[in-house]
C-alpha cells in the first residue's frame, strides 16, 4: 500500500458585516433590569470586541476554533439575559454569497455553529494522517464537526440562507461522516487490523460515498458545491469499494474458498481501474486553487488509485495461478457473492460533549455580564441556598448530639473526676502538691479584685465618718429648735398679753417629728452596723487567709493530714507484693482508659475540622451559572439542586463515621471504668482517699462560708453607706427649714417686742409721784413649766403629755384710748386673732437600706433618743419607759434626761422705740419655711426607724 493520502473536503466559512451589540443591552438594561447601563460599557465593549476576533480575525487553525467557541459560550448567556434582544445580524452564504440579515439572536448562534464547523472540517483535512497523533485529531474535528452541524439542523428550523437550510447540512453531514469513517479505516490498515474488520469499513465508507455520488446529481443544478466535490466523490466511492473487495477476497482465500477470493480479487481490480481512470481525468482538470480542497488534491488521489490498482493486480494475477494450478475452484458470478457487511465507526460529537470538556470551558472564560443575574435565578439560587442551609444545620445538629452524647457518658460515669484518684493509687501516693481547687481559686481572684478597688475596712471607716457626720448635724438642728422654744416663753412671760407670737410648739411639732424620726433611725442604723462588723469580725480571718499564700498550705495540710507517707493503696494483706500486682493492674487501666479519652479527643477534633471543611465548602459553592443555563428547562431545579448537593456526600460520610467511632470508643471506656473501679474500689486505700477528700470538702466549705460571709458583709455595707446618704440629704434639708424657720421667728419676735414696748408705755396708769427711792414691783418669774410647755417632748418620744394646770387670773393694764371711755381696770381685752400658718411638710425619712439581708435577727422597735440629745426635763416627771424586751440580742439601758439644761440662758429683752402700734386684730402674714424636700429613692419602705438591717 502506498503511504500517499487522499484528500479531504473542507466546508467554506462564511463571511459577516459590523455588528452593533452595545446600543440594544444598554437599552434592555435599563429596561428590563433597572439599572444603569453606563455600569456595564466596559462588558459591553467585551462583547463586541469578542465578535470582532471570532469573525473577522480568525482562520480555520486553533486560535480562530477558540475564538470561535468563547464568541459562541459567551452568546448562549447572553441569550439567557436578553432573550429579546434584537440586532442586525447579516451573513453571507457560504456557497452563494448571498447576503442575509436577520435580528434574531437565533440566526447569530446558527451562524457561528457553522463556522465552528467549517473550522472543524479545515483543521481535520490539514491533518498529517501519516502520523499516528494526526489520524487521531482528523477523526475528533470529522466527528465534532457532524456534531455542530447536527445541532444546527435539530435545533433551527426554517434557514434563512441556503448554507444552513436543512438539505445541505444533511448532505455535508454525510460528506464529514464518510470521510471520519475514511480516516478510522486508514487507522486500521495501518495498525493491520483484521481483514475481515477492515473489509467491513471499507464497505461502509463505499456505501456512504455511493450515497453521496448520488445526492450530488441534486445539487449539481444549483451550482451550490464545488464540481471538484462530486468528481472526489466518486472516484473515493470505487476506490473504497474496490477496498472492501480486495480485504474480503484475503479473508475468503483464508477460509479456503478461492473461487470466490478470485472473483473479489477481479472484481476489486475493476474497480480500482474505474477509480484510477476517474482520477486521471480529476487530475488533469484540477489546476486551480480551491479553498476547500488541498492544492494537491489531484495528484494525491491519483496516486492512491495508482497505487491500489497495482496491488489489486499483482494479488489477482497471483490468486489466478494459484486455482489454475493448484485448486482448480469453481469461480461463481458477481451477483451470487455474498454482500459484505458494514461496520459504522463514526458517529457525531455533540456539542454538549465539545462544550463540557474542560480546556474548552478554561476558553470561554468567564461570563461577561455575570453580574446581571436575571430574577428568577436568584429566587433560583435562593432556594438551592436553603436547601444547603438545611444540610448544614442537620450536620452541626448531629456534632452537637455526638458531643453532648460524649460529654454526658463520661460525666455520668465520673471518669475526669475519678482518674486521678486511681492514677494516684497506681502511683502508691496521695498527691502532696495539691492544688487549690478551681472554685476556691476563682473566689480568689474575685475577692482580690474587689479588695484591691475598695477593701472592706475603707468601706467601714467611711460609713463611720458619715455616721458621726449625720449625728453631729441633728444634736445641731435640735439645740437651735431648743433655743428658739426658750426665746419664745421668755418674751412671753416678759410681755404677757401683749406677746402675740404663737408658741413654738404649735410650729415646730412636724420638725420635731422629722428631727425624732432621724434620731430614730440613726439609732435602728447603729444596730445593724454592729451586725455587720460582727460578721465581718467573724469571716475576716478566712478572707485574709483566702487572699494569702497560707490557703495553698490550707489544702496541702488537708491532702496529708493522717495520711501514711509511703502508699496510699494498703490493701493490707500482709504482702509488698501483692501490693505492686495491684496498682499495676490499677496503672495499666487507667492507661487504657486515658488511651481512649485521647482518641475521643482526636475524635471530636477530627468532627470538628471536617464539619468546617463542609461550611468552607458550601459557603463558597454556587449554582447561579448552573440555573442560569438551565433557564429556559422547567422543572430542573429539583434534580439539578439533588445532583449538586452530591457534592457534599464525602464529608456527610466522614462525619457519620466519627459519630460511629465515638460510640464504640465510649463503650471501651464504660468496660474499661468498671473493671477499674472493680479493682481499686475495695481495700483501705479507697478508705483513705475518700477520708482525704472529705477533708478537702470541709475546706472548701469553710472557704465558701467566708466567702458568702464576705459577700453580705460587703452588700450590708454598700446598702449602710446608701442609707447614710440619704440620711445626711434628708439632715442637711432639715437643718435648712430649721434655719428658715428660727430666723423667721427671731425677727417675727423682734417687731412684736417693739410693738409691745410702745404699747407698755401707752397703758402705764398715771400714778402719784414716787419717791426716788422706790423701786417698781418685780414681776412673777415664769414658771417652769410654761417654759416647757411648748417643747412637746412627751409627744416626740410618745409618752401621754401631763394634765395642763388651771387658768390663774391675771390682770393686765389698758391703755386709754382718745375714743373709748375708761373701763375698770379688771377688764381683760381678748387676745389679738393668731394667724394661720402653713404647717411644716417633714421630708419621708430614709428607707432600710439592709431590708435585703437575711443574716441580721428580727425587727426591734424604735430606741430612745441618745442621752446627748435627750432634753430636759423637770425631776417631777417619771422616768421614760424601758425599751420593748422583743428587740433580739441588742439592750439599750435606759437613761434619764439630765436636770440641768444644756443650753444657754434666754438673752435680756431689747429695748424699742415707740412706733404708733397697729391694729391688734391685723393679720400677720405666713412665714415661708415651709419648703419640702425632695423624696427619698424609691425601693425602700419607710420604717428605716426599725433599722435597716432586717
Amino acid at each position: 500500500m502506498s503511504s500517499h493520502q487522499s484528500p479531504m473536503i473542507a466546508i467554506p466559512k462564511k463571511t459577516t458585516d459590523e455588528v452593533d451589540w452595545t446600543t440594544p443591552i444598554r437599552n434592555l438594561i435599563a429596561k428590563s433590569y433597572g439599572e444603569s447601563p453606563d455600569s456595564y460599557a466596559q462588558e459591553c465593549q467585551a462583547l463586541q470586541r469578542c465578535r470582532q476576533d471570532a469573525v473577522k480575525g480568525a482562520g480555520s487553525d486553533m486560535t480562530g476554533r477558540d475564538l470561535l467557541y468563547k464568541y459562541f459560550g459567551q452568546l448562549e448567556l447572553l441569550e439567557l439575559r436578553f432573550s429579546e434582544i434584537r440586532v442586525n445580524f447579516s451573513w453571507h452564504d457560504a456557497f452563494t454569497s448571498k447576503v442575509t440579515t436577520q435580528t434574531s439572536i437565533a440566526y447569530e448562534k446558527a451562524s457561528i455553529l457553522f463556522q465552528i464547523a467549517a473550522t472543524h472540517s479545515a483543521i481535520a483535512a490539514a491533518q498529517n494522517r501519516s502520523d499516528a497523533e494526526g489520524l487521531k485529531l482528523a477523526f475528533y474535528y470529522f466527528r465534532s464537526c457532524a456534531g455542530m452541524l447536527t445541532y444546527i439542523n435539530e435545533n433551527f428550523l426554517h434557514a434563512p440562507s441556503t448554507d444552513l437550510s436543512r438539505e445541505v447540512i444533511k448532505f455535508l453531514v454525510g460528506v464529514i461522516l464518510a470521510q471520519a469513517t475514511e480516516v478510522f479505516l486508514e487507522k486500521c490498515i495501518e495498525e493491520k487490523k483484521a481483514n475481515a474488520l477492515v473489509a467491513k469499513i471499507a464497505s461502509q465508507a463505499a456505501s456512504m460515498y455511493t450515497s453521496l455520488s448520488e445526492e450530488t446529481k441534486d445539487f449539481m443544478s444549483k451550482g451550490i458545491f464545488d464540481r471538484n466535490w462530486v468528481t472526489l466523490i466518486q472516484i473515493k466511492s470505487k476506490l473504497f469499494g474496490s477496498l472492501a473487495q480486495y480485504y474480503r477476497a484475503q479473508v475468503d482465500d483464508k477460509a479456503g474458498n478461492h473461487g470466490e477470493a478470485l472473483v473479489r480479487f477481479t472484481l476489486a481490480e475493476t474497480l480500482a481501474k474505474e477509480g484510477h481512470r476517474s482520477a486521471q481525468s480529476f487530475s488533469a482538470l484540477f489546476s486551480h486553487v480551491s479553498p476547500t480542497l488541498p492544492a494537491d488534491a489531484g495528484t494525491s488521489i491519483l496516486e492512491r488509485t495508482k497505487s491500489h490498482l497495482q496491488v489489486c493486480t499483482d494479488r489477482k494475477a497471483e490468486a489466478q495461478r494459484e486455482n489454475d494450478l493448484i485448486y482448480n475452484a469453481v469461480l461463481p458470478s458477481v451477483d451470487a457473492l455474498p454482500n459484505i457487511d458494514k461496520a459504522s465507526v463514526a458517529t457525531p460529537i455533540t456539542i454538549q460533549e465539545v462544550y463540557s470538556a474542560p480546556d474548552v470551558q478554561k476558553v470561554i472564560g468567564q461570563d461577561i455580564f455575570i453580574k446581571l443575574i436575571p430574577l428568577s435565578v436568584h429566587e433560583s439560587a435562593s432556594v438551592y441556598s436553603e436547601e444547603k442551609a438545611k444540610l448544614v444545620r442537620q450536620e452541626v445538629e448531629n456534632a452537637e448530639s455526638a458531643e453532648v452524647e460524649a460529654r454526658s457518658a463520661l460525666e455520668a460515669m465520673g471518669v475526669q473526676e475519678g482518674l486521678g484518684r486511681f492514677k494516684a493509687m497506681a502511683e502508691g501516693e496521695i498527691g502532696g502538691e495539691e492544688e487549690i481547687p478551681l472554685d476556691v481559686r476563682r473566689w480568689r481572684e474575685d475577692i482580690g479584685v474587689m479588695e484591691d478597688r475598695e477593701s472592706v475596712d475603707t468601706l467601714m471607716r467611711e460609713m463611720a465618718r458619715l455616721k458621726g457626720a449625720v449625728e453631729s448635724e441633728l444634736k445641731r438642728i435640735w439645740g437651735e429648735l431648743e433655743i428658739e422654744s426658750q426665746e419664745c416663753e421668755t418674751m412671753r412671760d416678759k410681755y404677757g398679753h401683749l406677746q402675740t407670737q404663737e408658741p413654738s410648739a404649735s410650729l415646730n411639732k412636724s420638725l420635731r417629728q422629722d428631727l425624732q424620726s432621724h434620731l430614730n433611725a440613726l439609732k435602728a442604723a447603729e444596730a445593724s452596723d454592729q451586725q455587720v462588723s460582727a460578721l465581718w469580725d467573724s469571716v475576716k480571718g478566712d478572707i485574709l487567709l483566702l487572699l494569702s499564700p497560707g490557703v495553698e498550705e490550707l489544702f496541702r495540710a488537708s491532702a496529708q493530714r493522717g495520711a501514711p507517707a509511703e502508699s496510699l493503696l494498703d490493701l493490707d494483706i500482709g504482702s509488698q507484693a501483692h501490693d505492686d500486682q495491684e496498682r499495676a493492674r490499677i496503672g495499666q487501666q487507667t492507661n487504657e482508659i486515658e488511651e481512649r479519652l485521647g482518641r475521643l479527643k482526636k475524635i471530636a477534633y477530627e468532627r470538628n475540622e471536617v464539619l468546617k471543611d463542609l461550611k468552607d465548602k458550601i459557603q463558597a459553592d454556587d449554582v447561579s451559572h448552573l440555573l442560569l443555563l438551565n433557564r429556559r428547562n422547567t422543572g430542573v431545579e429539583p434534580t439539578l439542586f439533588a445532583a449538586e448537593l452530591e457534592k457534599f456526600r464525602p464529608y456527610q460520610q466522614r462525619l457519620t463515621a466519627t459519630v460511629h467511632h465515638q460510640q464504640m470508643t465510649l463503650q471501651e471506656v464504660q468496660g474499661l471504668w468498671k473493671n477499674l473501679r472493680d479493682i481499686a474500689g475495695r481495700g483501705s486505700g479507697a478508705k483513705k482517699w475518700e477520708e482525704r477528700e472529705k477533708r478537702k470538702k470541709d475546706a472548701v466549705r469553710r472557704i465558701s462560708h467566708a466567702r458568702d460571709g464576705y459577700m453580705e458583709v460587703r452588700d450590708g455595707l454598700t446598702k449602710g453607706l446608701q442609707f447614710y446618704n440619704q440620711l445626711t440629704e434628708l439632715s442637711t434639708t432639715l437643718s435648712r427649714n430649721v434655719k428658715s424657720f428660727v430666723f423667721d421667728r427671731r425677727s417675727e419676735r423682734d417687731k412684736l417686742a417693739g410693738q409691745a414696748e410702745v404699747q407698755q408705755r401707752l397703758s402705764a396708769p398715771r400714778l402719784p409721784l414716787r419717791s426716788a427711792d422706790s423701786k417698781p414691783p418685780v414681776p412673777p418669774p415664769p414658771s417652769i413649766e410654761s417654759s416647757f410647755a411648748s417643747m412637746n417632748l412627751q409627744g416626740g418620744l410618745n409618752r401621754p403629755s401631763p394634765p395642763p394646770k388651771p387658768p390663774q387670773p391675771t390682770s393686765y393694764a389698758t391703755p386709754l384710748s382718745p375714743s373709748q371711755p375708761p373701763r375698770p381696770s379688771s377688764y381683760l381685752p381678748p387676745p389679738p386673732p393668731q394667724p394661720i400658718r402653713n404647717s411644716y411638710t417633714a421630708p419621708s425619712p430614709p428607707s432600710d437600706p439592709y431590708a435585703s439581708l437575711g443574716l441580721f435577727g428580727s425587727q426591734p422597735s424604735a430606741p430612745p433618743l441618745p442621752p446627748s440629745v435627750q432634753p430636759q426635763r423637770q425631776a417631777s416627771f417619771p422616768s421614760p419607759p424601758p425599751p420593748p424586751q422583743s428587740q433580739p440580742s441588742y439592750h439599750y439601758a435606759s437613761q434619764g434626761y439630765a436636770k440641768n439644761s444644756a443650753f444657754p440662758a434666754p438673752p435680756p429683752p431689747m429695748q424699742y422705740s415707740s412706733p404708733p402700734p397697729p391694729p391688734q386684730n391685723a393679720p400677720r402674714p405666713p412665714s415661708q419655711y415651709q419648703s419640702t424636700p425632695p423624696p427619698p429613692p424609691q425601693g425602700y419602705n419607710n420604717q428605716y426607724y426599725q433599722g435597716y438591717g432586717r
